[in-house]
C-alpha cells in the first residue's frame, strides 16, 4: 500500500499520480482530484498523500500547503468500491496494515513543519473530514457539509486520530456528538462550533485559502513552524512542562535574523520582509 511513485525533491516538478499538486513560489496546493465521484480517497492515494507530506517537511523552499478538492467538493471519504469493499474482504493482519497506513497521512500532516490551510466545500466526510480536521487551518463554505461517518458504516469514531484531535477543535460535547451519530455538520454550524475559522464563497475558497497560505509564507517561517510543533508536543505537557518548553522555543527564534530584520523594520518604520532564517 505504498505509492507506485514516491515523491522525490523539491517538490516542484513531482508529477502527481493519485492527487493533482501544484506549487507557487513558497506554497503548495494539493488538489484531490476525482470530482465525478465527490473525490473519494482510494489505498493510492492515501499513501502518496502521506508521501508528499513528508518530502514538504524536508522542502525547505516550501512555507505552506493548501489542501483543496475539486469540482465543489472537498472529499466523500475512502471509496465505497475501492477501499470499504475490499476491507469488508481482509484479513486482521492486513486490516492492521491498512488502517496504520491512513493513519500515517496524519502524523505526516502533522509533523510538517509548514502550516497546512483546508480549503472546504461541498462533502467533506469520513476520511475527508479527518484531512480537513488535521489541518491546522480550515476555511469553509456555508454549504460545506462535514461528517465524521465511520458509525454509519458500523465502525468507531476512533478513526486517524480524531478522538485526540477533535476535541481540542471542538470541544469534547460536541466531539462526542459528531463521532456517535455520524450526522452531517453544516457550513455556519461549523464556523459556529470552531471547526472553520472562517467562511468564504464556494467561488472564492480557494483563492482565499491559497492568499492566507501566502500570507503565512511571506512571514517569519522558522517561527510558524515551531509554533506548529509546540502546538503538536504541548498537548501531552502539563502547564509548567510547557512554559519552560515555550522559553526554550522562543529563545530559539530570538536568534534567527528573522528576529534581527524585525527590530531593524519596525525602528525604520518600515513593514519586515521575513526570509526564513
Amino acid at each position: 500500500m505504498s505509492a507506485a511513485n514516491p515523491v522525490t525533491l523539491p517538490l516542484n516538478g513531482y508529477q502527481a499520480r493519485h492527487v493533482r499538486l501544484a506549487v507557487d513560489g513558497k506554497v503548495a496546493t494539493i488538489t484531490l482530484d476525482r470530482p465525478e465521484k465527490k473525490n473519494p480517497l482510494t489505498f493510492e492515494s492515501y499513501a502518496e498523500l502521506a508521501d508528499i507530506f513528508r518530502a514538504a517537511a524536508k522542502d525547505k523552499s516550501l512555507k505552506a500547503i493548501v489542501v483543496t478538492g475539486a469540482g465543489g467538493n472537498f472529499c466523500s471519504g475512502g471509496d465505497v468500491f475501492e477501499i470499504i469493499k475490499p476491507l469488508t474482504e481482509m484479513a486482521t493482519a492486513e486490516l492492521l496494515d491498512f488502517t496504520r497506513m491512513t493513519g500515517e497521512v496524519v502524523k505526516a500532516m502533522r509533523a510538517a513543519p509548514q502550516p497546512i490551510v483546508a480549503a472546504v466545500d461541498g462533502v467533506c466526510a469520513g476520511a475527508g473530514a479527518i484531512l480537513a480536521m488535521a489541518s491546522d487551518i480550515r476555511i469553509g463554505t456555508a454549504s460545506a457539509k462535514v461528517a465524521f461517518l465511520f458509525n454509519r458504516v458500523g465502525l468507531a469514531g476512533c478513526d486517524m486520530g480524531a478522538c485526540a484531535i477533535l476535541p481540542r477543535i471542538i470541544g469534547h460535547g460536541r466531539a462526542a456528538e459528531l463521532l456517535y451519530t455520524g450526522r452531517v455538520l453544516g457550513g455556519e454550524e461549523a464556523e459556529r462550533w470552531g471547526f472553520f475559522n472562517r467562511l468564504s464563497k464556494p467561488e472564492t475558497v480557494l483563492a482565499d485559502a491559497q492568499k492566507l497560505a501566502a500570507e503565512l509564507a511571506a512571514g517569519p517561517t522558522f517561527a510558524n513552524s515551531m509554533t506548529k510543533r509546540m502546538l503538536e508536543m504541548e498537548w501531552a505537557m502539563s502547564v509548567e512542562t510547557a512554559i519552560e518548553a515555550e522559553a526554550v522555543a522562543q529563545a530559539l527564534c530570538m536568534e534567527t535574523e528573522d528576529f534581527a530584520r524585525a527590530f531593524r523594520a519596525f525602528a525604520a518604520k518600515q513593514k519586515p520582509v521575513f526570509e526564513g532564517n
